[in-house]
């Protein structure tokens, strides 16, 4: 027994000093020692959130911004406020995506995201200011609650794109305001682009199933199209290049073409749906668009 012990012994002992002669062999005094090379990824954090303005009753229409590249793609949820509250709704989800995934935004764009651009019109139908769930969202698809804002006008009527004081919605006629930009909120989204100066829009609506390229007079732009296109084919909804079920006047889309900038108008499937997935798919091909 004692002889198989010192046998043992022995061998532990050589195999120790041949793992310290290896040590002394390949490394050199003065360097660290690399276990592994694991590559940095870099993330993109969250930047900001501001108030970009007010409702005609006083609240905040806020924005949140993920990145810190040049080219700004915004997203605009709730312009018709309480009808179309999913469209906030979602909204609010892809903030949530973005705080849990730093890593989304390429290092040359940042994603800013409007999640109400009507909190008046959200609030008539939620009672609540900002987040909601969705059992505070009543059916609104029959009566049209909380489209208009506190001074009953279609916010989406009120912007300098073959403005009218008198619009019209399905078969109903509609107050465009006193003038284009009379409203507050259409001032805010006003001030945040010649502020901010983003490079395209999408804008959240419900319900028409599909994805609307924007123009006012000059047709419209190449990159719409491109855009337009790029969400349909990856969400599947249905891209129409010109809304014709009736005349629109006013609208921040038209306004946004007029002066050059790319945007699109995704309708949703219903008024209570967010259809993430698909809308997921559709924000991906966006980015990819955009990033260098």
């Amino acid at each position: 027994m004692r002889e198989y012990l010192s046998k043992r012994n022995l061998i532990i002992i050589s195999i120790i000093i041949f793992c310290v002669a290896l040590y002394f062999i390949y490394h050199k005094p003065g360097e660290e020692m690399i276990v592994e090379n694991i590559p940095v990824t870099e993330t993109v954090p969250f930047e900001s959130e501001e108030i970009i303005g007010k409702s005609v009753e006083g609240r905040d229409i806020e924005s949140y911004t993920f990145g810190n590249g040049e080219t700004n793609l915004v997203f605009v949820g709730g312009i018709h406020g309480g009808y179309e509250w999913n469209s906030t709704y979602l909204a609010y989800r892809f903030i949530d995506f973005l705080k849990e995934n730093s890593d989304f935004v390429p290092s040359n764009m940042k994603v800013t995201v409007i999640p109400t651009a009507n909190p008046d019109g959200l609030f008539k139908i939620t009672g609540k200011v900002g987040r909601f769930t969705v059992d505070d969202a009543p059916d609104t698809t029959t009566s049209g609650a909380g489209r208009f804002n506190a001074n009953d006008v279609d916010l989406n009527r009120n912007f300098d794109c073959k403005w009218k004081p008198e619009s019209t919605w399905q078969n109903k006629v509609v107050s465009a305001g006193t003038s284009a930009f009379s409203e507050p909120e259409a001032q805010a989204i006003k001030n945040f682009v010649e502020d901010k100066k983003p490079k395209a829009f999408v804008f959240w609506h419900s319900k028409a199933n599909a994805v609307y390229a924007s123009e006012c007079t000059e047709g419209i732009l190449p990159e719409t199209l491109d855009i337009m296109k790029a969400y349909s084919l990856s969400s599947g909804y249905t891209a129409v290049e010109s809304f014709d079920a009736y005349e629109v006047t006013g609208d921040v889309e038209g306004w946004l073409a007029s002066i050059g900038i790319p945007a699109i108008t995704v309708e949703l499937r219903t008024h209570e749906s967010i259809e993430w997935g698909k809308n997921l798919a559709g924000i991906k091909a966006l980015v990819e668009y955009y990033k260098e």
